[in-house]
C-alpha cells in the first residue's frame, strides 16, 4: 500500500513534466536507492566441542531493523519493450535482537550485515499499456557477497547444564565473515519519461532478492569468562526493497520544433482543409479552431452531400496507440465543426493512425505534418 501510494504521489507531480512512454533502444544507464525490509534469518547449529556445554547444538532467528539498499545498472533495450542489464548492488542491515534459543532463556544482540555483487537481469516494459508512465517486471540472478561484523549474541535469562546454573550473559556468541552465495530476484517498477530531458525517466520499483544455501562462519564462544573456538550456521537470507531513481537512454533524441502551420487557403471554392495538433495532443489549438471555423462556414458556400473528417499520426509510439490517438483527432476536430453549424449527420469520421503519411519518414519519428485531420467537403 505505501509503494502503491508513494508510486501515485510522485506521478502527480511529475505528469506535467512527462513525455509519451517509448520502448527502451540502445544503451542506457539506471541507478535507484532506498529502504530495505530483511525478513528474519535462521541462525542454526551453534556449536563448540569443550566445557560443560559438550556438542552445543540450538538454533532460533536473527531479527534485523529496516536498512538501506542501492543499486546501479548498464542495459540495453531491444525496441519492442525487453531489457537486459547487469547490475551491482549494496544493501545493509543491523541485527536487532533473536527469536527462539529456549533452551538458554533466549538470546539478544545483534551486528551489522552487508550484501553486495553483480547481478544479471531481464526485464519487460508494458508499452502499451499507457501513454506516459511505463510499468514493467524482471527477474534476475547473480552473487551476493554476505558479511557480517561484529555479529555478537548473549543469553538474557539464567540457565542450568550439568548441575551447573548460568546467569544472564554468561554465554556469549562473537561472528565475523564474509561469504559468497547464490542469489536471485524478482523485480515490479514503472518509469516515467521526463519531456524535458529526452532519454531520461524517474523509476520506482519494488525488488524481492533471496540467496540460497547455507553458510558458515567462525566464532568464539565465551562461557563464563572461558573462551571457545567454534562455528555458527545462517540459513538464505530474503530482502524487500523499494527503490526511487532514474534511468537514461542514450542516443534518443529530441523531438523536432513544431513548425507554425500554414493556414489552408478558405477562399469559397476550397474544399479540402488540413488542421494540424501537437506531440500527441487531440486538444485544439486557436488556430485549428480558426482552420475549422472556415471550413464550417465555406461548406454553407457550396452544395455537398457530406464532410469527410479523417485523422492522422506521425510514426512515434505504437501502431495501436496512435489509431486511437488519430480517431481522437477527428473526433475533436468534427465536434468543433458541429458547434460552427455544421449537422452532426453530414459528417463521416475515420482514424488513419500512422498510414497515409503527408511526408514520408522512419518509424518512430516525430514529424509536426504528419499529426493533422484533413477536412473534405464532398
Amino acid at each position: 500500500m505505501k509503494f502503491r501510494n508513494a508510486l501515485v504521489a510522485a506521478t502527480m507531480l511529475a505528469l506535467p513534466l512527462a513525455a509519451n512512454a517509448q520502448p527502451v533502444t540502445g544503451l542506457y544507464v539506471g541507478a535507484g536507492v532506498g529502504p530495505d525490509f530483511q525478513l528474519n534469518t535462521q541462525v542454526k547449529n551453534l556449536q563448540y566441542n569443550a566445557g560443560a556445554f559438550g556438542g552445543l547444538s540450538t538454533s532460533g532467528n536473527e531479527k534485523y531493523s529496516t536498512g538501506f539498499a542501492g543499486l546501479a545498472s548498464l542495459g540495453w533495450g531491444f525496441g519492442n519493450g525487453l531489457r537486459a542489464e547487469i547490475e551491482g548492488d549494496y544493501r545493509q542491515t543491523r541485527g536487532n535482537g533473536y527469536t527462539g534459543f529456549t533452551r538458554f532463556g533466549g538470546f539478544n544482540g545483534g551486528g551489522t550485515q552487508q550484501k553486495y555483487g553483480p547481478m544479471a537481469n531481464v526485464l519487460y516494459d508494458f508499452v502499451d499499456l499507457t501513454p506516459v508512465v511505463q510499468p514493467y517486471v524482471g527477474v534476475g540472478a547473480g552473487v551476493q557477497y554476505v558479511n557480517d561484523q561484529n555479529n555478537h549474541a548473549y543469553n538474557t535469562n539464567s540457565f542450568t547444564v550439568a548441575g551447573t546454573t548460568y546467569g544472564p550473559g554468561a554465554l556469549q556468541v562473537a561472528s565475523n565473515g564474509t561469504k559468497a552465495v547464490f542469489a536471485y530476484q524478482a523485480i515490479v517498477g514503472a518509469a516515467l519519461p521526463i519531456a524535458a530531458i529526452p532519454g531520461l525517466a524517474l523509476t520506482a520499483e519494488y525488488r524481492f532478492l533471496g540467496t540460497a544455501g547455507n553458510r558458515s562462519e567462525s566464532a568464539v564462544y565465551t562461557v563464563a569468562n572461558s573462551t571457545h573456538p567454534g562455528s555458527v550456521q545462517y540459513g538464505p537470507t530474503f530482502d524487500n526493497a523499494v527503490l526511487f531513481g532514474a534511468r537514461y537512454n542514450f542516443g534518443v533524441a529530441p523531438p523536432p520544433a513544431a513548425p507554425i502551420a500554414a493556414p489552408v487557403p478558405a477562399s469559397p471554392v476550397s474544399r479540402s482543409y488540413l488542421v494540424f495538433f501537437d506531440w500527441d495532443k487531440a486538444v485544439l489549438t486557436d488556430r485549428a479552431r480558426q482552420i475549422v471555423s472556415e471550413a464550417a462556414a465555406n461548406s454553407t458556400k457550396v452544395q455537398y452531400t457530406r464532410l469527410e473528417v479523417n485523422g492522422y499520426t506521425d510514426t512515434s509510439g505504437t501502431a495501436k496507440y496512435n489509431q486511437g490517438l488519430s480517431v481522437r483527432r477527428a473526433q475533436a476536430v468534427a465536434a468543433e465543426l458541429v458547434k460552427d453549424g455544421v449537422p452532426k449527420s453530414a459528417i463521416s469520421i475515420q482514424g488513419f493512425g500512422e498510414t497515409h503519411l503527408l511526408v514520408q519518414t522512419g518509424p518512430n519519428v516525430r514529424e509536426p505534418q504528419n499529426r493533422r485531420v484533413e477536412i473534405i467537403i464532398k
